[in-house]
């Protein structure tokens, strides 16, 4: 099992993170806005997550780091 950490602050919503998702557990947060006037993303299922670290790997901002257990 993974678990993502995501800057939100630093994201700019450009949902590479959430394509690149093999399992699709990332959505942009459509609710609220980061500091930048933003849709953050966001993990939907932390449960889920495998750890395989795509997200990370896609995000051109290095917003998301990743821990396996």
């Amino acid at each position: 099992m993974g678990k993502i950490t995501i800057n939100e602050s630093l994201c700019k919503g450009c949902e590479m993170c959430v394509n690149a998702c093999p399992l699709h557990l990332l959505e942009l947060d459509k609710s609220r806005l980061n500091v930048k006037g933003y849709h953050p993303a966001h993990m939907t299922d932390m449960s889920k997550c495998s750890g395989c670290k795509s997200c990370a790997t896609m995000c051109p901002d290095v917003c998301i780091t990743v821990e396996r257990d």
